[in-house]
């Protein structure tokens, strides 16, 4: 792969970071402690504060492995095999992430022309909030093949899922697989009929815990799980250290091509009755981006709360494109 304005090949071992906030900066940091890259270049409008928190992570390469982080410019991302954008608008307290459409929206607007211009080949990853919204506009924005435009999805909200399964149940997070799919939001939906734990449909292992209350617990979690977020943004202001290691997974998946099964977000092309609208299913995810979506079992009600959630973010998509 090539970047014909530029005759640039891409770099495998290169990231970008847009966007030096709280989550670009934890993002940044959790990628240098990964080792999957030799080079992090950091962009932010405010090029003092990408220079900052360069040279902030750079005194802890010595500690981890060898690693060139710099603050650079567009014209520095074009070789990049993965470029990750959190640039955006923070969430307030009280605030909804579709709330903060608008702001980011007209971000991005100014971000992704910069990328498209410069024919990149790497991977977009979007991070920035909300990230559904924000990855259809990327999509739109860049012009790039849809594999290669990603959202990070309900890739944080599946591990606050399994981690409260796992306090629940007392046994090792890995094991259980289940996921919130749809919108990274409110409308968001725990899929509890696909959910297992190494295998043992979930109420069956419940049970095996001694935990009989399935509809109480099952609501309760969910709950946890889709408040999280506004919980840690009511007691510290932002979330961001969960965010930087789902972010630091995903990049992992694609660089190692390890074609794991996560539910970023992506375009849906009538699975599940949902049609252009990008929200969270499972997907294969590999070195080209999203390769395929995975059906899983949804049952009836949860196929419908998904309908809701596409239309949801449907209804967002058409008051921004007035």
């Amino acid at each position: 792969m090539n970047c014909e304005s530029e005759n640039k090949q891409v770099n495998l071992r290169k990231v970008a970071v847009i966007g030096c906030g709280f989550v670009g900066s934890a993002s940044a940091f959790s990628l240098m402690q990964s080792g999957l890259f030799s080079e992090m270049v950091l962009i932010d409008a405010d090029h003092a504060k990408a220079e900052g928190e360069a040279l902030d992570i750079s005194h802890g390469v010595p500690f981890a492995k060898h690693m060139k982080i710099y603050a650079g410019t567009y014209a520095d991302i074009v070789d990049a095999a993965i470029i990750v954008i959190t640039a955006g608008a923070n969430q307030k307290p009280e605030e909804t992430r579709l709330d903060l459409v608008h702001k980011n929206v007209a971000i991005y607007h100014s971000i992704i022309p910069e990328i498209a211009k410069r024919n990149c080949q790497g991977i977009l990853l979007i991070v920035s909030n909300p990230v559904d919204i924000l990855t259809y506009v990327a999509l739109k924005l860049s012009g790039f093949p849809e594999n290669r435009v990603l959202g990070s999805g309900t890739v944080l909200d599946t591990a606050r899922l399994k981690y409260e399964l796992s306090e629940h149940l007392s046994v090792d997070s890995r094991s259980i697989h289940a996921f919130i799919i749809g919108e990274h939001g409110d409308s968001e939906i725990a899929a509890w009929s696909s959910a297992n734990v190494s295998g043992i449909e979930l109420s069956e292992f419940c049970e095996m815990r001694g935990h009989y209350a399935h509809d109480e617990n099952t609501r309760i979690i969910a709950e946890t799980v889709k408040n999280s977020a506004y919980d840690i943004i009511m007691k510290k202001r932002a979330t961001y250290y969960g965010i930087a290691m789902a972010v630091k997974r995903i990049c992992e998946v694609i660089i190692r091509d390890e074609k794991s099964i996560l539910p970023v977000s992506s375009r849906m092309h009538g699975e599940y009755g949902v049609e252009d609208v990008v929200l969270s299913m499972p997907a294969i995810v590999g070195k080209n981006g999203v390769e395929n979506k995975v059906p899983i079992t949804l049952n009836e009600e949860e196929q419908g709360m998904l309908k809701i959630s596409a239309d949801t973010l449907k209804k967002i998509l058409q008051d921004i494109e007035k």
